[in-house]
């Protein structure tokens, strides 16, 4: 049944970059149509500077929401994500948390009282890391990050993101594999 379900999904992202394609399409069209009489057929020189203003703000404002990607709303992540991996300051691989097939994982330090499925109990930065720090919840094979009203709050860097930004209190932030998630100033790799 997941099977069909996730073929499912996969046909109507396709069916949907087809409608883009031809949406894309039908505006170029469009555009030039438009660009030909502005500039070729009419003569009201007012005309073709306001016409071009206004193309070259659409564009640039196309292009940035077409090739700028949206972190919290990536379509698809390239590989599936497998497991979490601490890393020491100097990008060491210390230890490795295998996460494929769980659905919620509190990440933080074990009590006597309560125990957290990743636990950063023994790192160099322990201090700064909450009893329950942040969880990863898994949604339709989406993994989320969301930070658990932390003192020292999450950071994540996105692999393709030459900086880390700091996650909003309650706000679930999507991770891929390469990502480095930051619980203080601990490192964990997206394996």
């Amino acid at each position: 049944m997941k099977a069909q379900s996730t073929k499912r999904v996969g046909e109507l992202s396709e069916s949907k970059k087809i409608m883009v394609r031809i949406i894309d399409l039908i505006i170029f069209i469009l555009t030039c149509i438009t660009f030909y009489y502005v500039f070729l057929v009419n003569q009201e020189l007012l005309l073709k500077i306001l016409f071009g203003s206004v193309v070259c703000l659409i564009a640039i404002i196309y292009m940035l929401v077409k090739i700028v990607p949206n972190d919290r709303v990536n379509a698809s992540p390239d590989a599936t994500i497998q497991k979490m991996v601490l890393l020491s300051e100097k990008g060491a691989r210390t230890k490795e948390w295998l996460i494929q097939g769980e659905t919620s994982l509190v990440i933080g330090k074990n009590t006597k009282e309560n125990e957290v499925a990743i636990d950063l109990s023994g790192t160099e930065y322990e201090s700064l890391i909450n009893y329950e720090h942040a969880v990863l919840n898994c949604v339709a094979d989406a993994w989320f990050i969301e930070d658990i009203d932390s003192v020292n709050g999450v950071g994540i860097k996105k692999a393709d993101k030459p900086v880390k930004s700091k996650l909003k209190q309650g706000i679930p932030c999507r991770i891929n594999v390469g990502d480095t998630i930051y619980i203080g100033n601990t490192q964990i790799l997206v394996r």
